[in-house]
């Protein structure tokens, strides 16, 4: 079974695929017009609009739920993977994903908002919606609310549930056992609260999360200042392949630095739309804008903090795939958490172990969460025709079990399951977005049409000739009737 699995994710997570994203990326960053230069300040200014409603959440609390998908694990093993097999140039690509990637983000997030719909008194949307609306593909929007279910709801929980669990027990020798345990009760508690619970609790614990992991990578870059100028030149020339000691693997720089890129930031695979849909904004652009930061937000502050504090103490090695090492720190030790936790012990002697321990406890804790909802959006998706409120149980209870045995075992298998899901997600919502791309950018360019004639843009679909966006053509209707009575 491994072997299969390994076999099915060495085609699905193929250079194709990561190549895939950045062309997408590049694309739409020429399509908008660089929209996330342009609109850079902009973006800020939209995350604290808005507020929540009986049916949708602010624009900040949609922004903390895709956070709480992005921001996990990735940000902390996932970076110094780059940095090990790609040396510090790795870095540069991983910035320069997160900005092709950061319009990538915007289209898709967009699309969600414009064809979300309102289901048992609550916004919903997401790839599914968009493909069955947009594209008028149903079989194609089943697919990928299966394979969703099945990737965020079964298989993926788990394995960020074992890295918080390996994580207590290393800094504070508590069995594996009591983490599940507790971890599978408290995210019983917030996910039976619904989709306003998850949103209250993401808005609190994500930017607390990223302030505290970035404060004390702040600390080390400050102890470590004489040599910022050194790493921030490193990265740059090791990118590029003019680096003495890291010019001749320039290759796999950029391969792993795009790898991890996306990874971390998840633009164009399909899972912060679900977030994004459930925003209450008057324009779906606004929420697309703000989702695009997000993208800034999880490898510009959060990847970057990893970075710097593992290439500021030189806490970290470097061995290009089937090569000899080129950088030799830390001995025989395998990349991963340890890098940071290495990093941070040499301004915090016996402070590394607790503090990968409770950046951990966030960051993965909040992604399972964010499984959830996406789980969730894509269960209800499936269940519009036929109420299976049975459905709706099991899914809670199968996720919270799962939750406790990813602390209790290891989950390699699971691992490969759920990469699985989530390439295939990936391939699924880059062809459905590339194919909705004439709808997505008239909405952008009604929105920078109205801000231009100082109006609080407001989204009407039969005046753009956009159908099947059932929600919006009531809404503004609805809007209309206001103004005149």
């Amino acid at each position: 079974m491994q072997a299969l699995v390994d076999w099915l994710n060495g085609i699905i997570w193929s250079k194709t695929l990561i190549f895939l994203c950045l062309g997408v990326g590049l694309f739409y960053s020429l399509a908008t017009r660089f929209l996330q230069i342009r609109h850079f300040f902009h973006m800020i200014k939209l995350m604290f609009e808005g507020k929540s409603s009986e049916s949708g959440v602010s624009s900040f609390q949609a922004l903390s739920i895709a956070l709480a998908g992005r921001v996990g694990t990735g940000n902390i093993a996932g970076v110094a993977t780059a940095i090990a097999f790609g040396g510090p140039g790795a870095v540069f690509w991983m910035w320069m994903m997160a900005f092709l990637g950061a319009s990538s983000a915007f289209v898709e997030a967009t699309l969600g908002q414009v064809y979300k719909t309102k289901l048992d008194g609550q916004f919903r949307g997401g790839p599914a919606y968009y493909i069955e609306k947009g594209l008028r593909i149903k079989w194609f929007a089943i697919l990928f609310s299966i394979v969703t279910v099945f990737a965020t709801g079964v298989f993926l929980p788990g394995v960020q549930a074992n890295s918080i669990a390996a994580g207590i027990e290393n800094a504070f020798g508590i069995n594996t056992f009591v983490t599940g345990i507790v971890l599978a009760l408290i995210l019983g508690i917030i996910i039976f609260g619904g989709i306003k619970r998850i949103a209250r609790v993401a808005e609190v614990a994500v930017p607390f999360m990223a302030a505290g992991y970035i404060l004390i990578a702040l600390i080390i870059v400050f102890v470590n200042m004489d040599q910022l100028p050194h790493v921030i030149s490193l990265i740059f020339s090791s990118a590029f392949g003019a680096d003495a000691a890291f010019g001749g693997i320039m290759g796999s720089a950029i391969l792993w630095g795009v790898k991890r890129g996306v990874y971390s930031n998840e633009a164009g695979q399909g899972t912060a739309p679900h977030a994004a849909s459930a925003a209450e904004v008057s324009h779906p652009a606004k929420q697309g804008l703000v989702q695009g930061f997000s993208v800034y937000i999880d490898t510009w502050f959060v990847c970057s903090a990893t970075a710097f504090m593992i290439l500021l103490t030189g806490m970290y090695n470097v061995t290009p795939e089937g090569a000899a090492p080129i950088v030799n720190n830390l001995a025989d030790l395998k990349p991963g958490p340890v890098f940071t936790q290495k990093a941070v012990e040499t301004i915090f002697p016996a402070f590394g172990a607790p503090f990968i321990a409770i950046a951990l406890l966030f960051f993965a804790f909040t992604t399972i969460m964010a499984y959830y909802y996406m789980a969730e959006t894509n269960l209800a998706y499936l269940n519009r025709a036929v109420k299976r409120v049975w459905s709706e149980y099991a899914l809670k209870i199968a996720i919270m079990f799962v939750t406790f045995y990813g602390c209790v075992r290891t989950a390699d298998l699971a691992w490969g399951l759920g990469d699985i899901g989530v390439g295939s997600m990936a391939w699924l919502n880059i062809i459905a977005i590339l194919l909705l791309t004439k709808p997505a950018l008239k909405v952008l360019k009604d929105y920078e049409r109205q801000k231009k004639e100082g109006k609080d843009p407001v989204f009407d679909p039969v005046k753009l000739g956009l159908s099947n966006a059932d929600f919006w053509e009531k809404e503004y209707k609805h809007q209309e009737s206001a103004k005149m009575e």
